[in-house]
């Protein structure tokens, strides 16, 4: 088969999608990557993947840029005539879905997450609903990675329940994502935070709940990795980040392409988010066996069992947030290990990427 992935960036396919791109290959099909060029394009290229380049800004909304994605879409699949075309992220899945529609293509969906944006009632989440319900009617099959949104959209009748199924996340390679051979034993306790920095991961109420932790004498490292992404609506100035770090509020690791050795060498990871579909930065943590502190909300909760595996915090509560924190600091180091067991088994056993790639291979078998 010819099967077509079309995401936002090549980073997020060769990240997130490279375990089911490995899998399809392995069996004959022709895997055709489309997304913006970026240095992982070439990564894609190298696993054997064909790669078209598509102009795709997923930072915001404009009629006319996303009108001419619906256009340039249209002739890319008409041009490569794919047999199924996989979408994943908001404007592949609405406004490729429209495209193909055109041609007759079918799809698979992927709702990765809902962001912030459908936790308002405006003229933007309006809009989307919209949107979302005039192209999820073409869908043969449409995943969601949370129970909580897929109610969501079955609640607002956006899409149908004979479409929709579950998947645990992007999944997690068990066997790539193992706890080291010795368990860390850090001088100072060490929180690590891994997200880009957009306010709506709660970075702010990290940092608000990192000075609160400081004033009460909690003597801890604080850690913070992840892009800094000006462009972002919701991107946190550089200058704010800046400003932290001159202050020894935060110690900013910048970026990584190894992010198991920064997880490995903290105690705890830290990601008070609004909102999930299921965060990779959890299940990479809990697949190594940490524990973790993180939103009672959607996605997170997924991940981290309340008491078991981590702790869960109110959503947009630094003061929450820094007691559970200050919680995990106080733990024994016996109690911690057992939290790190239970989110590596809990992982193994729900969230494996070979429980994704099945569902993917089932759903495009049936296609034919």
């Amino acid at each position: 088969m010819k099967i077509a992935v079309v995401l936002n960036t090549s980073w997020n396919i060769y990240n997130f999608r490279k375990g089911l791109i490995n899998s399809l290959l392995d069996k004959g099909n022709q895997v055709i990557t489309i997304a913006p060029k970026d240095k992982y394009t070439y990564k894609l290229m190298d696993m054997g993947c064909r790669h078209i380049p598509v102009k795709m800004d997923s930072r915001g909304a404009n009629p006319i840029k996303d009108f001419l994605l619906i256009l340039e879409l249209y002739w890319i699949y008409k041009k490569i005539k794919p047999d199924v075309i996989l979408h994943y992220t908001i404007k592949p899945n609405i406004y490729g879905t429209i495209a193909a529609s055109f041609l007759g293509i079918p799809v698979i969906n992927n709702v990765c997450g809902l962001g912030t944006m459908f936790l308002r009632d405006n003229l933007v989440s309006r809009v989307a609903i919209t949107l979302y319900r005039i192209a999820f009617r073409f869908p043969k099959k449409i995943f969601f990675q949370n129970e909580d949104d897929q109610n969501l959209f079955l609640g607002k009748r956006i899409v149908s329940k004979k479409t929709c199924d579950l998947l645990p996340g992007s999944g997690i390679n068990v066997n790539d994502f193992s706890p080291g051979i010795s368990e860390t034993r850090n001088k100072k306790f060490t929180f690590l935070l891994i997200s880009r920095l957009i306010y709506d991961k709660g970075i702010l109420e990290y940092i608000e709940a990192i000075d609160s932790l400081k004033k009460e004498g909690i003597d801890a490292h604080f850690q913070l990795l992840g892009q800094i992404d000006e462009q972002h609506k919701r991107g946190i100035p550089k200058h704010v980040i800046q400003r932290w770090i001159e202050k020894n509020q935060v110690e900013y690791l910048g970026t990584t392409e190894d992010v198991k050795f920064f997880i490995e060498n903290a105690d705890c990871i830290v990601l008070p988010s609004y909102r999930e579909g299921t965060p990779k930065t959890l299940l990479e943590a809990a697949s190594m066996a940490k524990p973790i502190v993180a939103t009672n909300v959607p996605g997170c909760n997924n991940v981290v069992k309340d008491g078991k595996n981590g702790y869960l915090c109110k959503l947009k509560d630094s003061s929450d947030l820094a007691s559970k924190m200050k919680l995990m600091h106080s733990l024994e180091p016996k109690s911690r290990s057992e939290m790190g067991a239970y989110s590596r088994e809990f992982v193994k056993q729900n969230f494996d990427e070979g429980i994704v790639i099945e569902k993917y291979l089932s759903a495009i078998n049936s296609i034919n």
